[in-house]
C-alpha cells in the first residue's frame, strides 16, 4: 500500500504523525523502522536507558514500552476497521497507561523483544489485508478514520518518538 491517506481518513490530531511519513510501501517503512528502532534502542546499556531529559520526561525505557503499547493499541483498531466491524472504539489517554506500566523494571532486551513482536505482529496483520479492507472506515474517539490511515499513524507515532530519542537523549541530528 503506497498511497497515503487523504486528510477526511483520519481525526486531523494524528495529522503530525502521518505528515512524518515518508513516501513508499507502508509496510516496507514499516518493516525498514523496525531495524532503525531495534539498531538505536540495542545500543543503549541500562544505565542509558533509565536516562530522563529532564524533571517531569520518560525514561528511555518508557519510551520504548509506550511506542509498543501504543502500536498495540493503533493495530487493534486497525484490525477492527479491516474487518469491516463498525462499533466505534474509544480513545485512551497515554498518561493513564504510563502510570500503570513497570516499564523501568524491566531488562532493556525485554522490552525491545516485545516492541519486535509486536512489529512484527503488525506486519503480518497488513500482509493479508485485501485492497477492500485498506479501504474500510470505522469510528475511533468520535472520530471516521480508515484502516490505512492507521497503518500511517502507527509509521508516523513512532517516528515521532524516535526523532525525540535521537534529539533530547542520544543528542544525535538527524
Amino acid at each position: 500500500m503506497s498511497i497515503r491517506p487523504a486528510y477526511d481518513e483520519y481525526n486531523e490530531y494524528f495529522e503530525r504523525y502521518v505528515k512524518l511519513v515518508p513516501e513508499g510501501n507502508i509496510r516496507e517503512i514499516l518493516t525498514q523502522s523496525l531495524k532503525r528502532t531495534t539498531d538505536v534502542f540495542s545500543t543503549i546499556t541500562e544505565d542509558q536507558a533509565n536516562y530522563q531529559y529532564a524533571p517531569g520526561k520518560w525514561k528511555l525505557k518508557e519510551v520504548l514500552g509506550h511506542i509498543t503499547d501504543n502500536e498495540r493499541i493503533m493495530s487493534y483498531r486497525l484490525l477492527r476497521i479491516a474487518r469491516g466491524d463498525k462499533t466505534p472504539l474509544s480513545g485512551y489517554d497515554q498518561d493513564d497507561l504510563m502510570s500503570g506500566a513497570s516499564f523501568d523494571t524491566c531488562p532493556m532486551s525485554d522490552l525491545l523483544e516485545d516492541y519486535a513482536v509486536v512489529r512484527q505482529a503488525t506486519l503480518t496483520l497488513l500482509r493479508g489485508l485485501s485492497e477492500d479492507a485498506w479501504a474500510r472506515r470505522g469510528i475511533v474517539n468520535g472520530n471516521e478514520s480508515s484502516t490505512k490511515a492507521w497503518a500511517y499513524i502507527i509509521a508516523g507515532h513512532e517516528l515521532h518518538h524516535m526523532n525525540t530519542v535521537k534529539e533530547r537523549y542520544l543528542n544525535q541530528s538527524l
